[in-house]
């Protein structure tokens, strides 16, 4: 599997000169073709090359969010949604309102691992196009064994207005996880795997009469949608969980402050780090398969070989967790206002916002002491 990184800005620049900043390109998606500034895509900055994005639009009107592949994503880029900024930043923003993937209520500009990169003869959710733990009986048919992201980035901005605030979800983003396929045909097989969930996902959230944020990291059983005991398991970075209502303050981070992350897949455990400037870093181990939580203790509820037969992949970018669906008593669903309009929701504050300054991946890795 290539390596995927920033490309150094500089550099960049000599390539593309203050005499070419008002070159424009052509960037399809569906039927519609719209002129862009070349400067703006960040594809001129990050290598993409093993990446696609879903951003919150429905340019061709086919009823269904936009997808842009890896192929068009190198000459891509929208004004609002996802950009280059003046710093050479990649931003990606997801407003409450718009149009959503079929299985969620949550808005999201957000990259997808493609390991096939630009092949298409190997289809989205073939075994080649994913990763699998080295446990997976099949596990030679896939396209890498684990696999490593890291990314840098600062959350700009998380969603001000909820009619739920108490909801968990509410005033939060995902900067980053790891998904597993959904595959009709291997839960039909009765094994306990394809549904779908996340073994991983990484969490920044902040109220918004509170000075700093926090960020945490979920861990979702891997069992049935109709389970009650499929919830996610929050685990603390720093700062204060998803469903803690006190000032994080210094302990916390701030909008517009960078902090990183690690995801290390290596053989069937999962090897997280988190670090910031004047923070510890923090760091967690769970093996995926088995029921063996991140604190080394047997979790009954949960799948006994936890994420073993499933095929996995990489995202990143702003999934944004503050729906505008309204369900009391619920952790998703917090009635966050919008009105699908986005100069009005941006002028609301009713959006999330998130920019990166550094996203990798590469293959796993053994741990170092």
């Amino acid at each position: 599997m290539n390596q995927v990184s920033r490309k150094p800005f500089i550099l960049s620049r000599a390539i593309y000169p203050l005499s070419l900043s008002l070159l424009v390109a052509c960037s399809t998606i569906g039927t519609r073709t719209t002129s862009i500034n070349k400067e703006m895509m960040p594809a001129t900055q990050f290598d993409l090359s093993h990446w696609k994005i879903t951003v919150p639009l429905d340019l061709d009107n086919d009823g269904k969010i936009d997808e842009v592949s890896v192929e068009d994503i190198q000459n891509y880029a929208h004004p609002d949604f996802f950009y280059l900024d003046e710093n050479g930043g990649m931003v990606f923003v997801a407003p409450n309102k718009a149009i959503t993937t079929a299985n969620s209520s949550n808005t999201r500009s957000e990259l997808r691992q493609m390991i096939r990169g630009a092949n298409k003869k190997i289809k989205t959710n073939y075994a080649g196009n994913n990763f699998a733990l080295a446990a997976h009986p099949l596990s030679i048919r896939y396209g890498a064994i684990g696999g490593k992201m890291q990314a840098t980035l600062k959350v700009d901005h998380v969603a001000l207005r909820a009619k739920q605030p108490d909801t968990p979800a509410a005033y939060s983003v995902v900067v980053g996880q790891i998904h597993a396929t959904k595959d009709k045909e291997l839960i039909a097989k009765n094994l306990g795997f394809g549904w779908g969930n996340e073994p991983i996902k990484i969490y920044y959230k902040k109220w918004p009469n509170h000075e700093k944020g926090s960020v945490f990291w979920n861990y979702e059983r891997n069992l049935p949608k109709d389970d009650p005991n499929r919830t996610d398991i929050t685990h603390p970075v720093w700062g204060n969980t998803w469903d803690n209502a006190a000032e994080p303050g210094d302990s916390g981070i701030a909008l517009g402050e960078e902090f990183s992350y690690t995801i290390n897949v290596h053989k069937n455990t999962m090897y997280l780090t988190f670090s910031a400037e004047g923070k510890d870093d923090v760091k967690y181990s769970i093996n995926l398969a088995t029921n063996v939580d991140a604190y080394g203790n047997v979790d009954k509820h949960d799948h006994r070989l936890g994420y073993t037969a499933d095929s996995h992949y990489f995202k990143a970018g702003a999934y944004n967790q503050c729906s505008t669906k309204e369900e009391s008593g619920t952790t998703w669903y917090a009635g966050c206002l919008g009105t699908g309009d986005w100069k009005t929701d941006k002028k609301n504050g009713d959006y999330t916002q998130v920019t990166f300054s550094q996203l990798t991946l590469s293959p796993a890795e053994a741990p170092t002491q």
